[in-house]
C-alpha cells in the first residue's frame, strides 16, 4: 500500500477489489453501536430467551438473533415472540426483555478486537466521534459511559421525541451536536440499517465485516464500501 501524507484517513473500498484503494480524510466519524463497535449479541439472545421463558414462549437461537437486530429492540422482540405485535402477551414480555437486558447488558458484550485502539488513534487526532445507535437509550448511554468515556463525545439512542435509523434524525442530531459538517462526515455500521441511513442523511457508508450481517448481504442492500478489521479506518505514515 502506498503512504499517504494524511494521516489518520479512511481506507475507502468500493466492491470487493482491494488494488481499488483510495484513502480519504473525515473529520467525523459516526458509529452504530451493536455489531460495530461492541460485539453484544450474547446478552442481547441471553435476555430474549430469559424473556420468552419467562411467558412460556418458544427460544431461539443465537443465529436467529442475529439476524432479528438492528432496527430496535422493540423490533428485535417483535420478530422474537409468535404473531409480533398480535400476541397478546407481546407487551409484558418486550418489558421483561428491557428489564432484564439493562441487568445484563455488560455480562459478556465487550468491544470487538481493535475498536478500542482504532478509537483511542481518531480521538487523537482530533476526530469528532459519535454513537448513534437503534438500542433504547438507557442502554446506549450505559455502554458508552462503560467503554468508550475517553472517546465517544455524544450517544443518541432510540428516545420516543425521535425517528430512529433508518430515518436521518439521529444522524443529524448527533452531527448537530459536534458541530459538523456533512462533507466531512462518514458513517460506520454493520447492516442494512446503516447502509440506507448514511444514504438518507447524504453521507457515506462505511461497513463493516466484523458483525451481525454477511458481506453478500450487505452488497444486496447496497453496500459498497467494507473494511475488515478497525484498524483499517486508521492510515498513518511509517
Amino acid at each position: 500500500m502506498q503512504t499517504s501524507s494524511t494521516a489518520n484517513s479512511v481506507l475507502w473500498w468500493n466492491g470487493a477489489a482491494d488494488e481499488n484503494l483510495e484513502m480519504k480524510d473525515y473529520q467525523t466519524y459516526i458509529f452504530d453501536l451493536d455489531g460495530t463497535l461492541l460485539n453484544t449479541l450474547g446478552d442481547l439472545a441471553w435476555s430474549v430467551n430469559a424473556a420468552l421463558r419467562w411467558a412460556d414462549m418458544p427460544e431461539h437461537s443465537i443465529d436467529d438473533v442475529r439476524h432479528f437486530v438492528g432496527n430496535g429492540v422493540k423490533k428485535l422482540m417483535e420478530r422474537a415472540i409468535p404473531d409480533g405485535l398480535d400476541n397478546p402477551e407481546f407487551e409484558p414480555t418486550y418489558r421483561k426483555f428491557r428489564e432484564l437486558y439493562m441487568i445484563h447488558n455488560l455480562d459478556t458484550t465487550r468491544p470487538y478486537p481493535g475498536v478500542m485502539e482504532m478509537l483511542n488513534a481518531l480521538h487523537n487526532n482530533g476526530k469528532g466521534l459519535a454513537v448513534v445507535s437503534n438500542k433504547f437509550y438507557d442502554a446506549t448511554q450505559e455502554l458508552c459511559r462503560h467503554f468508550f468515556s475517553d472517546y465517544i463525545q455524544v450517544a443518541i439512542g432510540e428516545r420516543d421525541d425521535i425517528r430512529k435509523k433508518p430515518a436521518p434524525d439521529t444522524v443529524f442530531e448527533a452531527m448537530a451536536q459536534l458541530k459538523a459538517d456533512k462533507s466531512s462526515t462518514v458513517y460506520i455500521g454493520d447492516s442494512e440499517v446503516d447502509v440506507e441511513t448514511a444514504r438518507n442523511s447524504g453521507i457515506p457508508c462505511i461497513s463493516v465485516l466484523w458483525g451481525f450481517r454477511e458481506k453478500d448481504f450487505l452488497i444486496k442492500h447496497g453496500a459498497s464500501t467494507f473494511i475488515n478489521r478497525p484498524e483499517e479506518l486508521i492510515f498513518t505514515n511509517m
